[in-house]
């Protein structure tokens, strides 16, 4: 059994297909198909079922899954801390981000990685907070960055607070609010919103300040990214609540200061343990020594 043939199920199993498989890994199809047909004879049970018009993993094949994942992770952990060992960093860096970030330039920051840090493959997940939280937890991500109201902090993982910040009122340009200077959560409340999805950190810093206000709200539209608030907002559909500083990036829409806005607060996290130096490297890059783990834990 060979890692490569376990890229290669890997690779078949992401993308359904044998042909674009191939693609991803720059082999000829025949080739991969060779390799996989090998390892399933050594295995002794068929990874795949194939027809004419799709691939599928067979029970056997989801089950080599998880553990051809792992194999592969701690084959390129082992190549990192060996290369590590002599003053080079390779490997992997897999980094997750909510879109609403603003306290560091994560674009900025991984293209000056990647020219300290050549060696090193590169991978960027976009997800909501909690999602990011679990899977920095199970080492799917190395370090991500995301947002959480003042009362929440990140559980089971090390972390380090980047920035606070307020949310303000977005409106459209013609709507009747937009030429306050301010407004308060009362005044708003009689408003129709558009929001993130109850349940997700990012909704959870505006509806817990309605709710500590005694105050219930109207989310007529939940979305997911907040480019698309700002679109809907921008045509006066819905008013939102978005962090200051996210703002400025929307076209097409009005601010206004909350005087008693809630506040979120912008967190780099990563795992406490068995951080592979590609990450250390990454946070030294961000001036966020490896050393400060201990004490952002929580």
């Amino acid at each position: 059994m060979e890692l490569q043939q376990m890229r290669y199920v890997i690779a078949v199993a992401e993308t359904n297909s044998f042909t674009r498989a191939a693609e991803r890994c720059l082999v000829v199809q025949s080739a991969l198909s060779h390799q996989i047909s090998r390892l399933e004879k050594e295995l002794g049970a068929r990874l795949f079922e194939r027809t004419s018009r799709r691939v599928r993993l067979t029970p056997a094949g989801a089950a080599f899954l998880p553990a051809a994942r792992q194999c592969l992770d701690a084959a390129e952990r082992a190549a990192a801390e060996v290369a590590a060992a002599v003053g080079e960093v390779r490997g992997r860096l897999a980094v997750g981000l909510i879109p609403t970030v603003t306290a560091v330039d994560i674009p900025g920051a991984l293209r000056d990685f990647r020219q300290r840090y050549p060696q090193v493959r590169i991978g960027l997940r976009v997800g909501a907070s909690e999602d990011l939280v679990e899977q920095v937890k199970q080492g799917a991500l190395d370090v991500a960055f995301l947002g959480l109201p003042i009362t929440s902090r990140p559980q089971g993982v090390a972390a380090h607070e980047l920035a606070r910040d307020r949310l303000v009122a977005v409106v459209a340009p013609d709507h009747p609010l937009a030429d306050e200077p301010e407004v308060d959560l009362r005044r708003l409340s009689a408003e129709v919103f558009v929001d993130l999805p109850a349940g997700t950190a990012g909704r959870a810093q505006s509806d817990q300040a309605f709710s500590a206000a005694g105050l219930g709200r109207d989310v007529a539209f939940e979305v997911t990214t907040a480019d698309f608030i700002g679109r809907l907002v921008g045509q006066g559909l819905a008013i939102a609540m978005l962090p200051a500083a996210y703002v400025p990036q929307l076209t097409g829409v009005t601010t206004i200061e909350v005087t008693d806005a809630p506040a979120r607060v912008e967190y780099a996290i990563w795992s406490p343990v068995g951080r592979p130096p590609a990450a250390t490297a990454f946070l030294a890059i961000l001036d966020i020594p490896a050393t400060e783990a201990a004490g952002g834990r929580w």
